[in-house]
């Protein structure tokens, strides 16, 4: 399994087993680990792996108001008020 670290300017990740049981194990553990959802995954066959491109959440959410200078975000399903 690779993945980058939780960057918001880079929703993709790639993930590689030997069988589709595997594939999904490392996939659920990512998604565990880092508490982001993958939006949409293609799944292919390369060689004698299993391989899967998957786009996650994106999690750069500002919420604005032009009226105040104060703003809230929501950052992994959170609402967050500065």
């Amino acid at each position: 399994m690779k993945s980058t670290l939780d960057n918001n300017k880079h929703n993709l990740q790639y993930f590689e087993s030997f069988s589709m049981r595997e594939l999904h194990n490392d996939m659920v553990a990512w998604q565990t680990k880092y508490c982001q959802r993958l939006l949409s995954i293609n799944i292919q066959k390369d060689g004698d792996m299993f391989c899967c491109i998957a786009l996650t959440n994106p999690v750069e959410v500002v919420i604005t108001n032009r009226e105040v200078s104060d703003f809230v975000g929501v950052s992994h399903g959170c609402l967050q008020v500065e």
